[in-house]
Formats: C-alpha cells, sequence, structure tokens
C-alpha cells in the first residue's frame, strides 16, 4: 500500500502541506477559468511553492474535462468559483488511480484542509467533503457514467474536438492523445560551441540520460532544472522542442550563407528561433539579423538569451505588420530571409501549455488568421526577389497553416512553395505512427511554409 504523504516537495529539498500546495492550485485554476494564463497565474505564486504547484496544476488541467463532468454528476448546480475550482481540482487529479499523484483519501483528506484554510471555501469544507466521499464510494460508476461524454473523455471543449475532426479526419484522435502526455524536455545544441555529440557525453558523465533527437537536438529521458545542465550559463545548450528546432534550417536551405544576409526575425520573442539562426551562421559570416517583437517587455528576454549565448542581433520593438516604423531603422534595404512565426492560437503546443485548450474561444480562430494574413501581406514586399520567407505557427488548426498559405498564394503570383513539412503533428513517445523517421519524433504540433519570391 502506498504511503500517504501530507507533506509534498516543492522546490530543492522543500517541503510544504500538501493542503497548502492544493489550495494553491486551486486559487490559480480559478484564475485560468477565469482567463488569465496559467504562465502568468503561476508567476504570482511563492517561488518556493511554484514547481510542485505548477505540476500538479498541469496534470489538474489535462483532466479539467473529467473533473467538470464529474462535478455535474456529484452536485445539481455549480457551485462558487472557488469551491468549484477546488472540488475540480481533486477530481482531476484522483479520478484515474494509476495516474493519481497521491492516494485518493489523502487528496480527499487535504482537500477538505484546504477548503477550512481558505476564507472563500471555509465554509463549504463540508459540501467538498460530502462531494469527495460520494465519489470515492461510486468512482466506478461514476467514471463509466461519464465515458461516453466527449468533454471527459477528450479533456477538451467540444467546439476543439469538432474543430480538428474536420481539419484532420484521420489524424484528430492522434492529436488529442498527444495533447495529454506531458512534453519531454528537449535541447538544442549550440553548435557554434559544441556538436551534440560532445553534449552527450558531457550528460551521461553526470548521469543525465539522453537521446539524438533531429539535426541538434538532444531529448532527455526525465526533465532536470536548467542548472544542471554542464555549460547551460555559458551557451553550451538552450531549452526548444524538437519540431521548433526545424525553422531555422528550413529557412535557411538554399541561401548562400556564407554571403552576406539580411536576415529578420519577424515575432521574435523569446528569441529561440532568432538565436538558432545566428548559431548556424558560418564562421566569419556577416549577418545582419533583425529581431522584431511588439511587446517591450517580451523583448528583455531576448535579449537575455542571445547574452547568455554570446550570440549578437538587432533586437526593435515594432509592430511587424507596420513596417513604415521600423524597415529604415533595421537597415531600409530588402531581406534575404524571412521568419514569421505569427501568433496563433498555439493549439499546436497543449501538451507544454495545458492551460490553453481551456482559454481559447472558436472566435479566436479567425481573429488570429486575419492577424497572421495582415503580417504576411506587410512583409512580402521587404523581401528580395530569390529571397525566401517562411511562414509558421505553433497550430493544427487549417485556418491558420494550409487554408491561410493557400489564400496568399492565390493573391500573390509572385510566390513559389518550396518544400516544407507543412502541418507537422503532434507526436509522443506513445503515439509515434509508424515508419516515421527520429527527425520528426517527440514534437509539438507545427506548420510550416517556405515561399520563395520569384524574380521580377
Amino acid at each position: 500500500m502506498r504511503q500517504a504523504p501530507t507533506q509534498a516537495r516543492t522546490d530543492a529539498g522543500a517541503t510544504a502541506p500538501l493542503w497548502q500546495l492544493l489550495a494553491t492550485v486551486a486559487s490559480t485554476l480559478q484564475s485560468v477559468l477565469a482567463g488569465r494564463s496559467a504562465t502568468a497565474a503561476l508567476e504570482t505564486v511563492a517561488p518556493s511553492l511554484r514547481p510542485g504547484v505548477q505540476s500538479l496544476l498541469y496534470q489538474t488541467l489535462r483532466s479539467l474535462g473529467r473533473a467538470q463532468v464529474l462535478r455535474s454528476r456529484l452536485v445539481a448546480r455549480t457551485p462558487p468559483p472557488p469551491v468549484d475550482a477546488l472540488l475540480c481540482t481533486a477530481l482531476a487529479l484522483c479520478w484515474h488511480e494509476a495516474k493519481a499523484p497521491y492516494p485518493a483519501h489523502t487528496l480527499l483528506h487535504q482537500t477538505v484542509e484546504a477548503a477550512k484554510h481558505r476564507p472563500a471555501t471555509r465554509a463549504q469544507a463540508g459540501f467538498v467533503n460530502a462531494c469527495l466521499r460520494r465519489f470515492l464510494r461510486e468512482r466506478a460508476a461514476l467514471i463509466a457514467a461519464t465515458d461516453a461524454d466527449p468533454l471527459a473523455h477528450w479533456n477538451h471543449p467540444p467546439w476543439w474536438v469538432r474543430r480538428l475532426q474536420i481539419d484532420h479526419p484521420q489524424a484528430w484522435q492522434q492529436i488529442l492523445q498527444a495533447a495529454d502526455a506531458p512534453a519531454p524536455m528537449v535541447l538544442r545544441v549550440n553548435q557554434q560551441k559544441c556538436t551534440p555529440a560532445q553534449y552527450l557525453q558531457a550528460l551521461e558523465a553526470i548521469n543525465i540520460e539522453a537521446s539524438p533527437v533531429g539535426v541538434s537536438g538532444l531529448v532527455l529521458r526525465r526533465p532536470v532544472p536548467v542548472q544542471q545542465l554542464p555549460g547551460f550559463e555559458a551557451g553550451w545548450v538552450s531549452v526548444q522542442d524538437a519540431g521548433a528546432q526545424l525553422a531555422a534550417p528550413l529557412l535557411l536551405q538554399g541561401l548562400n550563407l556564407h554571403a552576406p544576409l539580411r536576415v529578420l526575425d519577424a515575432c521574435a520573442a523569446p528569441g529561440g528561433k532568432t538565436a538558432h539562426l545566428l548559431e548556424l551562421a558560418p564562421p566569419g559570416a556577416s549577418w545582419h539579423v533583425t529581431a522584431l517583437e511588439v511587446d517591450a517587455a517580451r523583448s528583455g528576454r531576448i535579449h537575455a538569451n542571445l547574452a547568455r549565448l554570446g550570440l549578437h542581433a538587432q533586437v526593435l520593438v515594432a509592430d511587424a505588420a507596420c513596417p513604415q516604423d521600423w524597415w529604415r531603422q533595421s537597415g531600409g534595404l530588402p531581406f534575404d530571409a524571412i521568419l514569421l512565426d505569427a501568433p496563433c492560437t498555439a493549439s499546436g503546443i497543449v501538451r507544454r501549455h495545458p492551460d490553453v485548450r481551456w482559454l481559447r474561444r472558436p472566435t479566436d480562430i479567425d481573429q488570429l488568421a486575419a492577424q497572421q494574413a495582415r503580417l504576411l501581406n506587410a512583409l512580402w514586399p521587404l523581401l528580395r526577389p530569390g529571397g525566401r520567407l517562411l511562414y509558421c505557427t505553433c497550430s493544427v488548426f487549417r485556418a491558420e497553416g494550409e487554408d491561410q498559405v493557400q489564400m496568399f498564394l492565390a493573391h500573390h503570383k509572385d510566390a513559389a512553395r518550396m518544400p516544407a513539412p507543412g502541418h507537422l503533428l503532434p507526436t509522443s513517445a506513445d503515439n509515434r505512427p509508424t515508419g516515421q523517421d527520429d527527425t520528426h519524433y517527440d514534437h509539438d504540433g507545427f506548420f510550416y511554409a517556405l515561399l520563395e519570391k520569384k524574380p521580377a
């Protein structure tokens, strides 16, 4: 029988009462359900609690649909938001016995303690206790009764599931299953400083297991704090999903990398793709790389990442869709290569950000597609003939991928489509399609279209 701990590990060597973590998870979940991103909500959590809270919150978000349907079976009316968030947190964490982080009875008792300690839920502690005790008594019947509900089964909003069924009729289940698997930690080796093989040896020397993925990537068997990675502060590696690591090589393929190049990363924060472009520059190459970011605060992350890696780019705070505000400052000459990693629904990175599915609304897709079209149309005139633009999104919805590019090509006869993956659907170690090579193994969902401007 598993031990029933009431102390939970938080940061290195520290512990906190489990009820305190559960109370904080519920409060953070309430913020997410009110429309705040999990990233922003977690920033308000005490640093000592944050790792434990994030782990439990992400597990809760991955089973939130099931929890909400179970809650609807247990109570006639939805409780007030603080009580509902706490109740759904407990149900999400304990409904699946094999995946529960703690024994069910421990979660029950500690959730009731959390209710007693929070002013917003104190008066409802008995109600929470009664609901959870009933759930444990009737667990098998309640789970069986909710299995057929799409929200409970897929843990995504029904509109999201319907959209995937239309966009990817052969792969929609694979996409949803991948979204519920925690993402691995993948590193991009900075080949200006070492090779993937050399870095793999450095990891093995300190008993960190990893395997190659793609051209410059290593996927860790278990995530570790970046401070434990050899040479991280010296810029040997960065954390970047294997699918995202395709962007920079795709954009640069076919270009003369030894020639002076003008390169634009149009929506650059936090700077991972900007850095990867610079890492691929040959020794002595004379490149002018401009990184644009409309958000001044987020642009600071580009500076920080480039500084750690020992790289340099011109970083401008500006809206890429308004070249009149920044083009002259970037040099006022056509670009040889443009990377447009456009704002999108982030529907391809749900396994990494499980709050996204609960934050998005169906209307977001059309609004973001309009913004993507505006960016494409604004940046295309800035590309020289023979130059290349890589359009990418971390979305699996066709409106932000294939449909967007088809519309662009219909209105720009000087654009030629070059080989690129198109919709790169998310895969995990558990659902990799048979025969898929290691280059595209265990990655988030992306869309890539490479466009070359025909000579006038």
